[in-house]
Protein backbone atom coordinates (compact mmCIF):
# COMPACT_ATOMS: atom_id res chain seq x y z
CA UNK A 1 0.00 0.00 0.00
CA UNK A 2 1.31 3.45 -0.93
CA UNK A 3 1.78 6.23 1.62
CA UNK A 4 0.55 9.75 0.93
CA UNK A 5 2.94 12.61 1.69
CA UNK A 6 1.31 16.06 1.77
CA UNK A 7 3.35 19.27 1.56
CA UNK A 8 2.00 22.43 3.16
CA UNK A 9 1.32 25.18 2.36
CA UNK A 10 1.96 24.16 -1.26
CA UNK A 11 -1.06 21.85 -1.35
CA UNK A 12 0.90 19.25 -3.31
CA UNK A 13 0.93 15.57 -2.43
CA UNK A 14 2.49 12.36 -3.73
CA UNK A 15 1.90 8.68 -3.12
CA UNK A 16 5.09 6.74 -2.43
CA UNK A 17 6.15 3.23 -1.52
CA UNK A 18 6.62 2.55 2.20
CA UNK A 19 10.21 3.20 3.22
CA UNK A 20 10.62 6.22 0.93
CA UNK A 21 12.49 9.08 2.58
CA UNK A 22 10.77 12.42 2.89
CA UNK A 23 13.46 14.04 0.73
CA UNK A 24 12.76 11.52 -2.07
CA UNK A 25 9.03 12.24 -1.78
CA UNK A 26 9.70 15.98 -1.87
CA UNK A 27 11.66 15.64 -5.09
CA UNK A 28 8.88 13.52 -6.61
CA UNK A 29 6.48 16.36 -5.81
CA UNK A 30 8.76 18.83 -7.63
CA UNK A 31 9.38 20.94 -4.53
CA UNK A 32 12.71 22.44 -3.50
CA UNK A 33 14.57 20.92 -0.56
CA UNK A 34 17.70 22.34 1.01
CA UNK A 35 20.55 19.84 1.12
CA UNK A 36 24.33 20.19 0.88
CA UNK A 37 25.56 16.71 1.84
CA UNK A 38 24.08 14.54 -0.90
CA UNK A 39 21.44 13.09 1.45
CA UNK A 40 24.08 11.66 3.79
CA UNK A 41 22.42 13.05 6.93
CA UNK A 42 25.34 15.33 7.74
CA UNK A 43 24.43 18.93 6.88
CA UNK A 44 21.06 19.19 8.62
CA UNK A 45 19.65 21.53 5.96
CA UNK A 46 16.71 19.30 5.08
CA UNK A 47 14.89 19.80 8.38
CA UNK A 48 11.11 19.67 8.03
CA UNK A 49 8.28 20.13 10.49
CA UNK A 50 5.86 17.22 10.68
CA UNK A 51 2.30 18.56 10.94
CA UNK A 52 0.51 15.19 11.00
CA UNK A 53 1.55 11.55 10.89
CA UNK A 54 4.79 11.70 12.87
CA UNK A 55 4.00 8.22 14.18
CA UNK A 56 4.15 6.83 10.61
CA UNK A 57 7.81 7.85 10.23
CA UNK A 58 10.81 5.72 11.07
CA UNK A 59 12.09 6.41 14.60
CA UNK A 60 14.69 9.11 14.97
CA UNK A 61 18.15 7.60 15.39
CA UNK A 62 20.83 8.84 17.75
CA UNK A 63 22.84 9.97 14.72
CA UNK A 64 19.93 12.06 13.41
CA UNK A 65 19.45 13.65 16.84
CA UNK A 66 23.18 14.48 17.01
CA UNK A 67 23.20 16.05 13.53
CA UNK A 68 20.17 18.16 14.49
CA UNK A 69 21.85 19.26 17.73
CA UNK A 70 25.12 20.16 15.96
CA UNK A 71 23.30 22.11 13.27
CA UNK A 72 20.83 23.82 15.62
CA UNK A 73 17.77 22.13 14.11
CA UNK A 74 14.71 22.21 16.37
CA UNK A 75 14.12 18.95 18.24
CA UNK A 76 10.56 18.72 16.86
CA UNK A 77 11.84 18.67 13.27
CA UNK A 78 13.01 15.66 11.27
CA UNK A 79 15.74 15.42 8.68
CA UNK A 80 13.98 14.65 5.40
CA UNK A 81 16.91 12.52 4.22
CA UNK A 82 16.69 10.30 7.31
CA UNK A 83 12.94 10.01 7.95
CA UNK A 84 11.30 7.11 6.09
CA UNK A 85 7.54 7.11 5.76
CA UNK A 86 5.37 4.05 6.37
CA UNK A 87 2.03 5.82 6.17
CA UNK A 88 0.39 9.15 5.45
CA UNK A 89 2.24 12.22 6.66
CA UNK A 90 1.99 15.98 6.24
CA UNK A 91 5.10 18.17 6.38
CA UNK A 92 6.15 21.79 5.89
CA UNK A 93 9.17 24.05 5.60
CA UNK A 94 9.41 27.81 5.80
CA UNK A 95 10.16 28.19 2.08
CA UNK A 96 7.35 26.25 0.37
CA UNK A 97 4.71 28.54 -1.09
CA UNK A 98 0.99 28.10 -1.50
CA UNK A 99 -0.15 26.55 -4.75
CA UNK A 100 -1.14 29.21 -7.27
Amino acid sequence: MKAEVRFQPSGRSVRVAPGTTLIEATRQAGLPMASACGDDGICGRCGVTVLMGADTLSPETGNEAEVKRRNRIAARQRLACRAHTNGSVEITTSYWKEKS
